[in-house]
């Protein structure tokens, strides 16, 4: 493996603040014949690793580890290989001092739960996980394009076609997340990753959740990104419809470079999210764009564009024929 080929995949941290854009650079490797064989290599994966399983427990010593990839909350993220079928894949390596002192380990449960019951083009795979007395291990996909938030961070903001066509592909994968009764909660750039023709990739399922009632009360999630209904004091329930939001908020982040309601403090801006206090769409943005962001961006969660709607909105169709 070549040190071309281990091109990184980003880490998604959430935070509790407002979080400005940093400029950052991102090298994605063009090679057709490096991404073609990664193609086939991923394509295999799963029954790799399942077929080691049934012969012996998985552990680290199966996967040659090339480098960190990045870090996280409670560990790091790797890119390996596995010796025996030379997949190559990310490890995502959680260390159980970081999250079991503070009850943090339900996350990486239902991160577990979750995850590896998904089955999409637009969702990072889940190729298995294994543990020992001091980590967690998630052997999952390599998005070889890294984060969506650095190639945005790199070019400031999108074009109305580029955004379109990307939060089609969100909408087409949340689409699914529903249909299996699965909330996001944490939809946000650092989440969405790469593929290796461009295409994307949800990933980081820490904060997502089987809700077959479609009914949650947790806070969690990014501040940018999360919904008045969430924010709201005391215990009062949400629904799915806390992605749509976010799906708004992302679209007006692909178009301008920043978030709608980011402010000084994390009061400020719980405070502009409630009262839909949102910065103004610069003048350049089209009519189309600013209402199906205006559309999403709804305090009545119920009122809020479906994902049908989103597909079929006159902004999406006139940008991209296929938005799947």
């Amino acid at each position: 493996m070549t040190s071309k080929e281990n091109e990184a995949i980003g880490v998604s941290v959430s935070s509790d603040g407002p979080r400005p854009c940093k400029r950052v650079r991102l090298n994605t490797p063009r090679s057709s014949t490096r991404t073609t064989a990664l193609a086939e290599s991923n394509h295999a994966a799963k029954s790799a690793i399942q077929s080691t399983s049934t012969q012996s427990k998985l552990h680290y010593g199966l996967f040659e580890i090339a480098r960190p990839l990045g870090s996280g909350a409670f560990g790091q993220v790797y890119l390996a290989r596995h010796r025996e079928s030379c997949l190559i894949c990310a490890l995502k390596v959680l260390n159980k001092e970081n999250f079991m002192c503070d009850g943090k380990e339900r996350h990486v449960r239902r991160e577990i739960e979750v995850h590896s019951c998904l089955r999409h083009p637009g969702i990072i795979g889940f190729y298995g996980w294994f543990h020992d007395s001091s980590r967690i291990v998630l052997i999952l996909e390599y998005a070889i394009g890294g984060e969506l938030f650095k190639v945005l961070a790199r070019e400031d903001h999108f074009s109305e076609q580029r955004a379109a066509k990307y939060i089609a592909q969100v909408a087409c994968s949340l689409s699914y997340l529903h249909k299996k009764h699965v909330m996001h909660r944490d939809i946000k750039p650092e989440n969405i990753l790469l593929g290796l023709h461009g295409e994307l990739k949800l990933a980081d399922f820490g904060y997502s959740v089987h809700a077959p009632d479609n009914k949650r009360e947790t806070k969690c999630g990014t501040l940018d990104y999360m919904s008045p209904e969430m924010l709201v004091r005391g215990t009062v329930s949400y629904t799915n419809a806390v992605d749509l939001w976010a799906l708004g908020v992302l679209t007006y982040e692909f178009l301008t470079g920043w978030t709608p309601f980011a402010d000084n403090t994390v009061a400020a801006t719980r405070r502009r999210i409630c009262k839909l206090d949102m910065e103004p769409l610069p003048a350049s943005i089209s009519p189309e764009a600013k209402h199906f962001i205006h559309s999403l961006l709804v305090l009545d969660p119920p009122t809020r564009l479906s994902l049908e709607g989103v597909l079929d909105h006159p902004w999406i169709v006139k940008n991209c024929k296929s938005p799947g």
